[in-house]
């Protein structure tokens, strides 16, 4: 393994090459990343690094949004394989077809999702500023997708009607909620923390609902000790290595195969392929940037 540390390094020197690594990704994928972080600011990073070759450690439409985000860049995603379940359950033919049902509507998509329906998006949002990006629709019904859960929770703090796309995340949908008793049972000192795509009986019995970025900026903020966290495992990895002071347990049973397909090895493979990178109709990019660009001013 150490040989292959040490070739990646040589390679992505002489490349001028930045690694991605998504806070979701196995512990040895985050050490060697140069920025770890969630999808957008992994895409935000992309576009002010300016760097030529990102190779990206994460899911397609993660890799596609810091594609659009940096159009002169090669983005290559590691593990070519690596899909959305959330992003696949919506389309820009079903985008397309569900604003001509509903006249007068806005179209707000969650950044997890393909580029052909960002493009028919007025606006796209994070988990984090979801409620915003619907209070500043310019409409008082908003389209919502692909996530259903996420939707009902900007519904539930939000002043507009909020119509779901009928979608969700395979592992965060499937949380199991005697997962979370039993760890607060055994840790009934710690916060718990879930993310907006977990069920709505796992944000009930939530302290907070947050976003990686929020947990992140939770724990900064606590005197607390314990945290059980309702998200994608891999997030624990993230959170120990930022402070090993404290302790996480994982939530839920929330796992996502796709962000654990990527292998030091793999990355080394990317580096050296000549391959052109993922690719973003160049229709679509414009309209794409817009949307992700209107929900980063929001």
């Amino acid at each position: 393994m150490k040989e292959v540390l040490a070739e990646i390094l040589e390679c992505k020197n002489r490349l001028s090459a930045v690694i991605m690594a998504h806070s979701y990704q196995p512990q040895e994928i985050q050490d060697l990343a140069d920025t770890v972080g969630d999808s957008l600011e992994l895409s935000r990073f992309a576009r002010d690094a300016r760097a030529p070759l990102v190779i990206f450690c994460g899911v397609r439409f993660m890799a596609e949004t810091a594609k659009i985000l940096s159009p002169e860049t090669t983005v290559r995603l590691v593990a070519p394989g690596a899909d959305c379940s959330l992003a696949a359950c919506m389309n820009g033919a079903d985008a397309r077809l569900w604003k001509s049902e509903h006249p007068g509507a806005v179209l707000v998509t969650y950044v997890n999702s393909e580029a052909d329906v960002k493009a028919e998006s007025w606006a796209c949002c994070t988990s984090a500023n979801a409620v915003a990006v619907v209070n500043a629709a310019p409409s008082p019904k908003v389209l919502f997708g692909p996530d259903r859960n996420l939707a009902e929770y900007a519904a539930e703090n939000s002043r507009k009607q909020v119509i779901p796309w009928p979608g969700g995340c395979h592992a965060h949908s499937g949380a199991d909620i005697r997962d979370l008793r039993r760890a607060r049972a055994a840790w009934p000192d710690a916060a718990v923390l879930v993310h907006p795509e977990t069920p709505p009986v796992f944000r009930r019995e939530a302290d907070r609902v947050l976003g990686t970025g929020g947990m992140i900026s939770f724990v900064s903020q606590s005197s607390l000790g314990r945290f059980i966290i309702g998200t994608e495992e891999g997030m624990l990895n993230r959170l120990t290595s930022l402070f090993p002071d404290r302790e996480f347990v994982s939530a839920g049973g929330i796992t996502c195969p796709d962000m654990r397909k990527a292998t030091p090895e793999m990355v080394l493979m990317a580096l050296k392929s000549h391959d052109t990178g993922v690719h973003v109709h160049p229709g679509l990019v414009a309209p794409a940037r817009e949307a992700l660009e209107r929900m980063a001013a929001l």
